[in-house]
């Protein structure tokens, strides 16, 4: 009971950021409309660009182009989602740590990464939520998905964990910066890695399917799932593996937190 009471607390208080926040952003409507029409139009040229090459050929490695919108679209969701709630990790790594304004959070009577990760709600990634959700709109019905209830649970579950994956790597990435006062260039370079994510991993080297697999374990995150859905892939090993990627990085990502919290000496003169 406790433990639901606490979860509780940090729902409600989650809403209560939420709503400042956007007060906030709608301070700056422009801003906003200006961040989400950025991300609908990237996301438009990769499905153009995407296009061009089917227009040319008629598979990518035996994946047809509307296999390849379903696997473009599942990849946006899990993006969208960290995107959208944990955004402000990416700050821990560029200038929280460095200008000593990690200080505040240590002063609040909540969990200092619970107080970072709500303390901004990115509302330009609905831009990638609607993309995403509209190519998996288009394609479905083409890839003939059989959607059933247990199709519709592990659906569910695969972008639940998917999205921590991205929220574990930059977890373990920003927390680097407790010891080195700046890790945003890291964070970055192992975030950009999920580019490789939206595409079958059959076109890649083995060095590179390697990578994605289970060093950076982004493919978890897209391609993965969505081949059992769609191509009848090893469930155990598509969703399974999703599940367990997402606990390890997590796992991983709280550890270091904890031990960079630890170690936290404030900014200097």
């Amino acid at each position: 009971m406790k433990i639901f009471g606490k979860l509780r607390r940090a729902m409600k208080l989650h809403g209560i950021f939420i709503r400042q926040d956007l007060k906030r952003l709608m301070e700056y409507k422009i801003d906003f409309l200006t961040g989400a029409f950025g991300l609908l139009l990237a996301q438009g040229i990769n499905v153009f660009f995407l296009s061009v090459i089917f227009s040319q050929i008629p598979n990518l490695a035996g994946w047809t182009f509307n296999q390849l919108l379903f696997i473009y679209g599942f990849a946006l969701l899990p993006k969208a989602l960290d995107h959208l709630f944990t955004d402000n990790l990416w700050m821990i790594g560029y200038q929280i740590i460095r200008k000593g304004e990690f200080d505040k959070y240590l002063t609040r009577p909540v969990s200092p990464l619970f107080a970072v990760t709500v303390e901004k709600f990115q509302i330009d990634a609905f831009g990638e939520l609607f993309v995403g959700i509209l190519l998996l709109s288009v394609s479905i019905p083409q890839v003939q998905l059989n959607v059933n209830p247990l199709n519709v649970a592990l659906f569910i579950i695969s972008l639940i964990f998917a999205t921590f994956i991205y929220t574990g790597v930059k977890l373990i990435t920003s927390s680097i910066a407790f010891w080195t006062k700046r890790s945003g260039q890291i964070t970055y370079m192992f975030y950009m890695v999920n580019e490789f994510s939206k595409y079958p991993t059959s076109i890649y080297n083995r060095a590179v399917r390697a990578i994605v697999t289970y060093i950076i374990p982004f493919a978890f995150t897209a391609f993965y799932p969505a081949s059992y859905f769609i191509a009848g892939g090893n469930p155990w090993f598509c969703i399974g593996g999703t599940v367990v990627m997402a606990a390890l990085l997590m796992t991983v990502g709280l550890i270091v937190w904890h031990k960079g919290v630890s170690a936290y000496e404030s900014a200097g003169s």
